[in-house]
């Protein structure tokens, strides 16, 4: 009765191992793409454009931006922030153009992955992305991180 038992969990088990690994799988060409509807689907594009560059701090690392076409960005890396959450604004010079915040797939004191899309109205070359993890306590911005987008 025990090896039957036994023989049941380590299938059990086999079986959920290979599920994860197929619901795991990720083309290294697939881009989350968001419209402005709010609907997500994977779209095969490879990304137009790397700097190349890496961006890190206390909070952020492995942070890359990658040009997809005149007007989006694909930003990766990990972070290690409260709750997994945190927020992002994209300047032109000293002005605002737009505020946003994403998650990670795992909160502090892991590092969890981040991946999300970007679109940019302006066509200036002054762009930057700075990303900061709201304070729990008054929101202000901490370990912000200044990632040039051109």
């Amino acid at each position: 009765m025990k090896s039957i038992l036994s023989f049941l969990v380590v299938l059990f088990i086999a079986c959920n191992a290979s599920n994860s690994n197929d619901a795991g799988h990720n083309d290294k060409d697939s881009v989350i793409i968001n419209n402005n509807a709010g609907d997500t689907k994977a779209e095969n594009k490879t990304p137009v454009k790397s700097n190349n560059k890496v961006y890190s701090n206390d909070r952020f690392k492995n942070v890359t931006a990658q040009k997809i076409n005149d007007t989006t960005f694909l930003i990766r890396g990990k972070a290690q922030v409260f709750e997994a959450a945190f927020s992002y604004v994209i300047k032109d010079g000293d002005t605002e153009l737009k505020q946003g915040s994403a998650m990670t797939d795992a909160g502090a004191p892991a590092w969890g992955n981040f991946s999300f899309t970007v679109n940019i109205p302006s066509q200036t070359n002054s762009l930057q992305l700075i990303l900061f993890e709201a304070s729990p306590k008054d929101g202000s911005r901490q370990y912000e991180l200044p990632v040039p987008l051109r």
